[in-house]
């Protein structure tokens, strides 16, 4: 069964509004790695929106410095789905929305053959973690306490608490610290 990799940076306070903080060429080239591990994307609407169509735009117009445009070309070349009940239709070659039976439709996913998939955001994940769905967690955490904004987590609720494995961590030049868990 394929993973599902969750992936999201995150102000020391838990803050996960990306407007908040910096991310830098390390944060680029860690988050672009993960991709290279993965053949499909998931995202909510708020996430697929933020995301598409920047940076397909940036891997065309190479418009940024190399380690975005990198990021870029990673990106815009893998498969997305968009999770949405509000949208039918999106001007992407590389997307299909889901709408419904949402668990079921990614269980089907998880089970076809291929590389990891990858998911990102807040409220999808957080439904997907409920579903005990999300195998692996990639936490990069940025060194600023941003003091308001939108928190990791904050809609969740979990019958039981989910443990968790550090498989890794790494420091950044920046000061960021990328941190992996996985399922236990």
């Amino acid at each position: 069964m394929r993973k599902l990799v969750y992936g999201i940076n995150i102000s020391l306070d838990g803050c996960c509004d990306h407007t908040r903080f910096g991310g830098g060429v390390d944060v680029h080239d860690y988050f672009r790695e993960l991709l290279e591990d993965t053949d499909l994307i998931i995202y909510g609407r708020k996430t697929y929106e933020l995301m598409v169509p920047f940076w397909p735009q940036v891997a065309q117009t190479q418009s940024l410095n190399a380690t975005a445009n990198a990021f870029a070309n990673t990106f815009a070349n893998i498969d997305r789905v968009l999770v949405s009940r509000t949208l039918n239709h999106v001007d992407d070659e590389h997307a299909t929305i889901i709408n419904k039976n949402i668990k079921d439709e990614i269980l089907k996913l998880k089970q076809q053959p291929g590389k990891a998939i990858s998911t990102g955001g807040v409220e999808l994940p957080a439904q997907l973690i409920e579903w005990g769905l999300v195998d692996e967690f990639h936490m990069v955490i940025h060194p600023v306490i941003v003091g308001e904004g939108r928190r990791l987590f904050t809609e969740m609720r979990l019958p039981e608490n989910l443990g968790l494995k550090l498989t890794a961590s790494q420091k950044f030049s920046s000061g960021c610290i990328a941190l992996q868990y996985d399922k236990v």
